[in-house]
């Protein structure tokens, strides 16, 4: 069975779910609207220039898992989901990813956006496995941070090499997509890289490489 990956932000959604998750949680009072916001916007201009230091992102973006009952998380994600993620889910991604169940192949969204905040989006596309960076958790409980590889940049590729193993899939006739430079160590290794309204840096590549580019928006 052919592989077609999905990174998530800015590719399947028209926009980035883990900054609409700080977004949320500034304007419904719960985190501070100035100091977070300040620092989330910061984060996310370091991740469009390709020099974010995820661990560090990480350890400021999952706080709020930490010091919150399981029960109020998620009903936050209810609401989030609901006024934040059903208005940037593109038609065209719907039909893209029903393009590719037809055709028979298995579907793998592979964000470095935490599964807390992209679990029920995946689950929301219709899509079952996902690779994403794990949020760690004790006796029932997140506990702020991070487990396993991040699934960012070379970690996409230690991440999806790891799944492919111990679900017997391989790369063979492969579809990647993706909006991102930090992707390109795993559009470098499918058969078919294929970049959706990528950023200037990526768009760039794409042309010298000779990738197809597409959009999915509008």
């Amino acid at each position: 069975m052919r592989l077609a990956l999905f990174d998530l932000d800015n590719t399947l959604l028209g926009g980035d779910s883990d900054h609409a998750w700080g977004d949320y949680l500034c304007a419904r009072g719960i985190l501070d609207p100035v100091e977070y916001q300040a620092r989330n916007d910061a984060f996310y201009q370091d991740y469009l220039a390709g020099r974010l230091i995820l661990e560090d992102y990480l350890a400021f973006s999952l706080k709020i898992l930490a010091r919150t009952e399981m029960e109020q998380l998620a009903e936050w994600h209810r609401d989030f989901m609901r006024d934040c993620i059903e208005p940037i889910i593109l038609p065209k991604s719907l039909a893209l990813l029903a393009e590719h169940r037809a055709a028979g192949d298995k579907i793998v969204i592979i964000t470095a956006t935490n599964r807390f905040v992209t679990g029920p989006i995946a689950e929301r596309l219709g899509v079952e496995t996902l690779l994403a960076t794990e949020c760690e958790m004790k006796d029932g409980r997140y506990t702020g941070r991070s487990c396993d590889v991040p699934c960012f940049r070379e970690g996409k590729v230690t991440r999806l090499n790891r799944w492919m193993e111990e679900n017997g899939f391989n790369l063979k006739d492969s579809y990647f997509y993706s909006d991102s430079m930090n992707d390109l160590p795993l559009l470098e290794q499918v058969t078919h890289p294929v970049v959706v309204d990528a950023d200037p840096n990526l768009t760039a590549e794409a042309e010298r490489r000779g990738w197809k580019a597409m959009s999915l928006r509008g």
